[in-house]
């Protein structure tokens, strides 16, 4: 079984149902609406500008008619096929087409530069691309510049001189299924690493990673065709598009988000009766603070069908749990973690019913195996810190034309996922730090993460961020840049007080109050943090010294 045999059994047994829903709450922004206005159920119907919707077998129709578009370009299998595209109702019926037509996927960051575009589409060696209309002027700049592109559609109206209008075409196009048989060992998609340590690696998967992570996604979340489930974040990203693997598993509704404030949220959260949302760190926290500060009144709003909250792509404060617990004390909480190596979240998993392990990204993922290994390979201790490794169906093919960086990470079959962990009497596996993020003051290894979760539970702190500051004496000193609480006002004082709870060692030695930079998918962005506040210090010591 491939993925796209998924979405074809979908629309043959449920065709007329609810697929997907696009909502985009900032079309009526100006409006206050909560569940009790009459003007709620209106603007949840069909055709609402602020509210789209597809039926199975609309999804599968036009998936069809993308891949014969395709074909009659005389496209070829393993033709690399980008997609560059905001979140929204088309951006899934063409991946799907994308596969059907036994291309490879390659779907791409909005936030890239045009640079970075080029950069990406010359990296993985894409003939074919797909734009929206927000990515105009970067691409204005570099089309004359990307010799290797045969066609590239637009979606939109007005699209500039060089593009095709897709839907147009696809309107001409027939919605039957393609003649392309395809297999588990074929080529799917090419995903970019998030590029917080550099440019973006090209990482390729085969079909049996997509199947095997929607069968996993289910599974873990004991998903049935009654779910609804919230998909906030980016769907160029394995994270956001594996969970919805879980609805597309299961056959039953998502519901596409175009905003992250916590009151548009909770409002689609109500209008779409959904029971599953995952969320980043920075969002749960907004959810948070806005309740605490009364903006959000939660009566507001119904949310008793709401039963599973869970949190992935970053390690997750226990203090955040505990304080979501006190507001949704009903709900079930999970956690996933996983790289896009790994095809995204759930080669560890931490399971509802261990509740009692919140901090733990928990253990082996649904058929995945993991182990906790020294600098020389060899498995650590129990207790010890070391490197995180796993194993599973869902393990990436390579890093496109780059067999060094591969061989780097895959050692006898084993992913190394660079990230320091330890494991519990129990089992449970808990995250330390990322392997090049640790800092070494003093001779002793200071691991940012159990630092910053530390902090996390002071109450004026909504964020922070631990890094490694050059220092003459130490080698680095422990700098924390702290974000402050809408409203709160804070002291370094009163800041070191909370921090003499910690080891000596480990208490930072520097504070900085400034906005902690995250990427789309929710992780710090510690590589501007040292270029902006330690490049300088580095400079300065070495002229120094």
């Amino acid at each position: 079984m491939v993925i796209t045999d998924l979405l074809e059994r979908n629309a043959r047994l449920y065709g007329g149902e609810i697929a997907l829903v696009e909502c985009n709450p900032s079309e009526d922004r100006d409006r206050a609406v909560t569940w009790r206005e009459a003007s709620l159920i209106e603007s949840a119907a069909k055709g609402s500008p602020r509210r789209r919707e597809m039926s199975w077998r609309d999804f599968d129709r036009r998936a069809n008619r993308f891949a014969n578009l395709l074909l009659s370009r005389g496209i070829k299998r393993e033709t690399k096929v980008a997609i560059l595209m905001m979140n929204c109702l088309e951006w899934l019926p063409l991946y799907f087409g994308i596969l059907k037509a036994g291309c490879i996927a390659v779907p791409m960051n909005f936030r890239y530069s045009a640079e970075e575009i080029k950069y990406c589409l010359d990296l993985a060696d894409v003939e074919v691309l797909i734009f929206g209309p927000e990515f105009i002027e970067r691409m204005d700049a570099i089309a004359d510049d990307l010799p290797m592109i045969k066609y590239m559609f637009f979606l939109g109206q007005n699209g500039p001189a060089y593009t095709e209008d897709v839907w147009t075409l696809m309107g001409f196009c027939s919605s039957s299924l393609p003649p392309i048989a395809l297999t588990e060992d074929d080529y799917a998609a090419i995903y970019f690493s998030s590029g917080t340590t550099g440019f973006p690696k090209a990482i390729l998967h085969k079909h049996i990673s997509l199947i095997s992570a929607a069968e996993m996604e289910a599974k873990h979340h004991g998903q049935t065709r009654d779910d609804v489930f919230l998909c906030i974040p980016p769907l160029y990203h394995t994270g956001a598009k594996m969970h919805w693997f879980g609805s597309l598993y299961t056959g039953s509704k998502a519901v596409i988000l175009r905003g992250v404030k916590p009151e548009w949220i909770l409002r689609v959260v109500t209008e779409e009766k959904c029971t599953i949302v995952w969320l980043l760190v920075p969002w749960a926290q907004d959810i948070l603070d806005a309740i605490d500060a009364g903006r959000i009144k939660l009566e507001d709003y119904l949310l008793d069908q709401w039963r599973l909250m869970h949190i992935g792509a970053q390690p997750v404060p226990k203090s955040l749990i505990t304080r979501w617990k006190k507001y949704f004390p009903w709900h079930d909480y999970d956690t996933n973690y996983g790289l896009s190596e790994s095809t995204g979240p759930g080669c560890v998993h931490l399971g509802i019913e261990n509740i009692d392990k919140v901090g733990a990204i928990g253990k082996a993922g649904y058929n995945w195996e993991t182990k906790i290994v020294d600098e020389n390979g060899s498995p650590v201790k129990q207790g010890d810190v070391g490197e995180l490794a796993v194993k599973g169906p869902g393990m990436m093919v390579c890093y496109y034309k780059n067999p060094e960086a591969t061989d780097e990470v895959i050692k006898d079959g084993w992913l190394m996922t660079g990230d320091m962990a330890k494991e519990d009497e129990d089992g449970f596996i808990y995250l330390v730090d990322r392997k090049k993020d640790v800092v070494i003051s003093g001779g002793e290894n200071l691991y940012p993460v159990e630092i910053e979760d530390f902090m996390r539970a002071f109450d004026k702190i909504k964020d922070v961020a631990v890094i490694g500051m050059p220092d003459n004496r130490l080698g680095e000193i422990a700098a924390a840049i702290v974000e402050i609480k809408e409203g709160y006002s804070c002291t370094e004082d009163e800041i070191n007080e909370f921090c003499k709870g910690m080891p000596r060692y480990k208490r930072p030695r520097k504070i900085i109050f400034a906005d902690i930079p995250r990427n789309p998918t929710g992780k710090i962005e510690k590589p501007v943090l040292r270029e902006r506040y330690c490049h300088g210090r580095l400079v300065e010591e070495q002229t120094n010294a």
